[in-house]
């Protein structure tokens, strides 16, 4: 199996409420890692972090309609760091680009309300998807309340009704049959659309 050498958040945004940033910050002293939290005249807070090799991984946390959203770039080796990290962005419905780097590639994965949207391979520059997200029932209900077709059919019984009265009022045989195939097309078409 690949050992992992980093795994790198990129792009990642998580918005908090004073609540949710207590328990993301206890989350991590939980597991006992090491950890600062540093208050600043604004109200805005500052995390740093400390890995296994005492190296500082920072989290600003800027109050932003009552609630702490912190925006920003982190690299991290530690393991524990990472699954807390993947488990915060998740519990916390965060967003982020996270890059597993691995010697030769890269697995990106793609972040979004807390859950994964989509999974890429990086290698040697070229991008293979292993798996995106799909909102089938989403779609589909889409579909269902789509009224398009049932005005479709509508505007075609209007016609339809249309050429009728027509076709009822007049005699030339000429017209008629001109009347006669286009109701011969808007009646199938009125078949396939309510099918």
């Amino acid at each position: 199996m690949a050992q992992r050498l980093a795994t790198e958040y990129v792009k990642t945004c998580l918005q908090l409420t004073e609540v949710e940033l207590a328990t993301f910050i206890n989350k991590f002293v939980e597991c006992g890692v090491k950890l600062q939290v540093h208050v600043l005249d604004t109200g805005n807070q500052e995390v740093v972090f400390r890995d296994d090799k005492d190296q500082e991984i920072n989290f600003s946390f800027e109050q932003e309609d009552g609630k702490y959203v912190c925006r920003g770039n982190c690299r991290l080796h530690d393991m524990r760091l990472v699954s807390l990290m993947r488990k915060a962005v998740a519990e916390f419905k965060g967003s982020a680009t996270v890059n597993r780097i691995y010697t030769g590639y890269t697995i990106v994965y793609q972040y979004n309300l807390g859950a994964v949207a989509q999974i890429e391979e990086v290698k040697y520059g070229s991008r293979k998807l292993i798996y995106q997200y799909k909102n089938t029932l989403g779609q589909l209900e889409n579909l269902f309340h789509n009224q398009t077709a049932e005005q479709e059919i509508k505007t075609i019984r209007g016609q339809i009704n249309h050429l009728l009265d027509l076709r009822n009022d007049l005699k030339d045989t000429a017209i008629l049959s001109e009347i006669d195939e286009r109701l011969r097309k808007l009646t199938h078409q009125l078949f396939v659309l309510e099918v």
